[in-house]
C-alpha cells in the first residue's frame, strides 16, 4: 500500500527578475511518497491551476538526472537533503508527514532569478562558449584507437566529464564561485592528448570568462563537492589551477 505524507511548503514567488519576490505557503495534501520531489510539485500547481492561482514556475526537462536543468535550495541544501542525487530523483520518501520545506531558487549574482524558482544560468553556457571543446578536422569518424590511452587517465576525464552543469555548485558556494564546474569542464579536455593543443588557450578563455560573469573566488570551503549530484571532486579545481598557472608562465617566456 503506497504511503501518503502532508506537508508545508514554504516557496520562494517572484513574478519576475525585476520584481520583489518572497515566500508563500501552500499546503500539499496526500502526496504518494513514491513521488519524485518535481511530480509533488506538478500536484501542487495542479491545485494551483484549479483555483486560479499562478502555478509555481521552475526549471526541469529530462526527469532522470541527466540535463541539468532542474535545481532549486530545499531546506537550505542545493537538489535537497540527498548526496549524489539531483532535484528530480529526489523522491518524497526522504519527508516524513507533517514536515515544514523551504524551496528556493539557486542564489548567485551570476545566476538572475526569472521567475519563482527558475534562474538564468546562461552564464555557465558562455564559460563553454569560451573554450570547453576541442577544434578538429571534419571528415570520416576517425578510430577510436588511434590515440591510446591508459584507463587511469581515461576514467578520471569521464568523471570529470559528468558533470551535468546543474549550478548546485554555485549555489552551495558561499562565494557562489563556479569553480568546481569550470575545473570539470578544463579537466575533462586536458587530461586527454586531444585537448592538450588548445590546453593554455583554452583555460586561460574559461578562467576570464568565469570571472566576466560574476562568479565569486574559491576559498576551499568544499560545497560544491559535497552538494554536486555527480559527486564531482574538487581535485579537478587543484588541476585547473595548475593548468592556468603553466598557461601563464609559458606565455610570459615567450
Amino acid at each position: 500500500m503506497t504511503k501518503t505524507i502532508n506537508l508545508t511548503l514554504k516557496v520562494w514567488r517572484q513574478p519576475s527578475t525585476e520584481s520583489k519576490g518572497g515566500f508563500e505557503t501552500y499546503h500539499a495534501s496526500d502526496i504518494s511518497t513514491d513521488m519524485s520531489f518535481l511530480e509533488m510539485l506538478d500536484v501542487v500547481n495542479e491545485k494551483l491551476t484549479m483555483d486560479g492561482k499562478e502555478p509555481i514556475a521552475f526549471d526541469h526537462d529530462c526527469r532522470e538526472g541527466i540535463c541539468g536543468q532542474c535545481g532549486s535550495v530545499v531546506n537550505g541544501r542545493a537538489h535537497g537533503p540527498e548526496k549524489g542525487t539531483t532535484l528530480c530523483q529526489l523522491h518524497m520518501r526522504h519527508f516524513s508527514d507533517g514536515d515544514t520545506i523551504a524551496i528556493e531558487p539557486f542564489r548567485a549574482r551570476a545566476f538572475k532569478v526569472l521567475k519563482d524558482l527558475m534562474v538564468d544560468r546562461s552564464a555557465l553556457d558562455k564559460v563553454i562558449q569560451a573554450g570547453g571543446y576541442v577544434s578538429v578536422n571534419t571528415g570520416g569518424t576517425p578510430d577510436a584507437n588511434a590515440i591510446p590511452i591508459s584507463k587511469e587517465i581515461a576514467d578520471k576525464a569521464m568523471d570529470a566529464a559528468a558533470c551535468i552543469g546543474c549550478g548546485a555548485c554555485v549555489a552551495a558556494c558561499p562565494n557562489a564561485s563556479a569553480m568546481l564546474f569550470v575545473s570539470a569542464k578544463v579537466s575533462q579536455l586536458a587530461l586527454l592528448p586531444q585537448g592538450r593543443p588548445e590546453a593554455a588557450r583554452r583555460v586561460t578563455a574559461m578562467v576570464r570568462t568565469m570571472d566576466r560573469m560574476g562568479f565569486g573566488n574559491c576559498s576551499n570551503e568544499r560545497e560544491c563537492e559535497a552538494e554536486c549530484p555527480k559527486e564531482i571532486s574538487i581535485t579537478n579545481i587543484a588541476r585547473m589551477n595548475r593548468e592556468f598557472f603553466k598557461a601563464g608562465f609559458f606565455s610570459a617566456v615567450k
